[in-house]
């Protein structure tokens, strides 16, 4: 049984730029950098010749698994396959999301960075997370992601929590 999450992995075109864009523009930190030329990584990708360098980059006060990294990325030196096109309906897409304070401010700062957006930041009428906001942008190998301002949270009653701690 599946006991938690460890990472997420996206495989860029051009590491260098991808660890600017993810720490420059959105305030992630590289834990880690390494080359992975041996036999064990190409077993594990399949690739017979596989050579790629990996970087990890981690969020100060997240972490999803014990080696304290969030996304790892990846470039193939070899093998080299084109692109998959861009877009969340291809059922081999993901994205990631990202959470933030204020949506607008985080919006106009990385228009301003040339960051491609898919719309403005729409307001979530429905679900789980209405009254937030979320907006969709594009890496620079178009990779999907997503910025999601949850909705406020309501106050909470001091007395019900005074309650709960005296039962």
């Amino acid at each position: 049984m599946v006991k938690g999450l460890w990472h997420f992995s996206f495989t860029v075109s051009d590491l260098d730029r991808s660890i600017d864009f993810y720490c420059s523009l959105l305030g992630m930190q590289l834990r880690l950098r390494q080359d992975q030329n041996n036999e064990y990584t190409r077993k594990l990708v399949g690739y017979a010749e596989a050579n790629l360098q990996v970087a990890q980059l981690y969020l100060t006060g997240t972490s999803i698994g014990p080696s304290g990294h969030i996304l790892e990325l990846v470039q193939f030196l070899n093998p080299k396959f084109s692109a998959n096109p861009p877009g969340t309906a291809y059922p081999n897409s993901a994205h990631m999301a990202f959470v933030v304070d204020d949506i607008h401010v985080e919006y106009s700062r990385l228009c301003q960075a040339g960051v491609r957006f898919r719309s403005e930041p729409v307001a979530i009428v429905a679900g789980v997370n209405r009254g937030g906001a979320s907006v969709y942008f594009l890496d620079p190998d178009g990779i999907t992601l997503e910025l999601l301002q949850p909705p406020p949270q309501p106050p909470r009653d001091p007395s019900i929590l005074i309650a709960f701690e005296g039962s």
